[in-house]
């Protein structure tokens, strides 16, 4: 299956939510499979990918990245681009905010929609549930179960006579989000405005663009639905699984969901639900930048690379480790030490550039400082393999490595190297 870009750009204009100044938003075509990414136009840093560990705000709206370069409010975009299954756009943002338009998942889905659909090379990523899980964040609740197609069933309640408790459940595809999740608007409480508005939020609300409930009943508008409430929720859910970068198989019943368990549910699925498509580096591609070889090439596979910031790779724990003959023999546990070895040669493909040539250069790390272990790794285990470059450019930089086995935390370390010529 390829991968799926806009035919042609979409382009929207509108008051932002919260910040209430007017943007623009221009969503092109691309077929880097860089996944979704944001940027200010004429903004001095990178693009931002649309991931987990991007996010940087989740009160009353997402927002990626940090800084004056940060961009919030992206949930409803992503929304209405995971249900069309695009892959790869590139979005431009002339300010901090997207639009708001409606309140709503549709003029999003209507824009995308209208571009149309273009296939590009390249494999799509693709997430599938295999073991069930539960997660609590905050006040929100999460039940994860396998399934053949991505289900999701919200829950809501609020002490409104409007609202009370809402339920539902769809599965989530183009016909149905467009049918029964896009239209639902965003809404709020009129006793909230003063305070939000002494914080910097809902600058930019007001009844055309938010359903603004009072204290008996809903001002200035009709609900679509009577369970609208939920159904946007719904919508900001998937919006926000939308960051795990590719399709899901998956029953999610969500309880109360919020943008801080959305994004932190997105993170458990990347970690634990079984993966196929987007490789990036494969074994031999991955002995063109390291200089190890057997028995001490410690990373099967590199699946994500995000240029200079942050890298993941994996590594498959088996018993025919030769290091298992004598380290606890008959009580196998992989040595600490070589976990932080996996995690230093995932680095060191972060560190190999476009400035570094692997035939010229090698990587020495220097200092390992704040090294935890945090559970056993026994064969059979997948040691998931994520390093995020903390600081420095050039040769010299230190990053922050975690390896992690079904989702928990196995190893963590600060790591400082250096290349140098060989």
């Amino acid at each position: 299956m390829p991968r799926r870009t806009l035919a042609r750009e979409a382009t929207l204009t509108g008051v932002a939510l919260h910040s209430g100044v007017t943007s623009s938003v221009v969503c092109r075509p691309t077929c880097t499979a860089q996944g979704i990414t944001f940027a200010q136009r004429g903004g001095k840093s990178a693009p931002v990918p649309a991931r987990p560990h991007r996010v940087g705000a989740t009160e009353r709206r997402t927002g990626l990245g940090e800084g004056d370069d940060a961009i919030y409010t992206v949930e409803h975009l992503l929304a209405a681009a995971f249900a069309l299954g695009l892959d790869d756009i590139a979005v431009e943002v002339d300010g901090p905010e997207l639009p708001i338009l409606d309140g709503s998942f549709e003029p999003w889905l209507e824009a995308l929609a209208a571009a149309g659909v273009a296939e590009v090379p390249g494999s799509p990523v693709s997430y599938q549930v295999r073991e069930g899980f539960v997660l609590t964040e905050g006040g929100a609740s999460y039940r994860v179960l396998p399934a053949d197609e991505f289900r999701l069933s919200v829950s809501v309640e609020w002490d409104h006579p409007i609202i009370g408790r809402q339920s539902g459940e769809w599965t989530v595809n183009a016909e149905t989000f467009g049918r029964e999740i896009a239209g639902a608007r965003t809404f709020g409480f009129e006793r909230e405005v003063a305070e939000l508005h002494s914080r910097g939020f809902a600058l930019g609300g007001a009844v055309e663009n938010v359903i603004v409930l009072s204290d008996h009943g809903v001002v200035g508008t009709t609900l679509r639905w009577p369970d609208e409430f939920v159904r946007h929720k719904a919508g900001d859910v998937i919006g926000d699984i939308a960051l795990i970068g590719g399709r899901l198989k998956a029953h999610i019943i969500a309880e109360r969901p919020s943008h801080q368990g959305n994004v932190a549910l997105a993170q458990r699925l990347i970690r634990t639900a079984e993966r196929q498509g987007g490789h990036v580096l494969e074994i031999s591609q991955i002995m063109d930048v390291l200089p190890h070889r057997y028995p001490f090439l410690l990373v099967d596979r590199i699946i994500e690379v995000e240029a200079e910031r942050r890298v993941v790779g994996i590594k498959n724990v088996t018993i025919n480790e030769p290091f298992f003959q004598g380290h606890f023999p008959g009580h196998p546990i992989m040595p600490g030490v070589l976990i932080v070895e996996a995690l230093a040669q995932a680095g060191c493909v972060l560190l190999m550039d476009k400035q570094i040539d692997p035939a010229r250069h090698i990587a020495y790390f220097m200092a390992l400082d704040n090294v935890k272990f945090r559970r056993p790794v026994v064969p059979g285990d997948q040691l998931r393999l994520e390093v995020t470059l903390l600081q420095g450019k050039g040769r010299t930089r230190r990053l922050k490595g975690e390896a992690y086995v079904e989702g928990q935390l196995a190893t963590e370390a600060e790591m400082l190297a250096r290349v140098v010529d060989r």
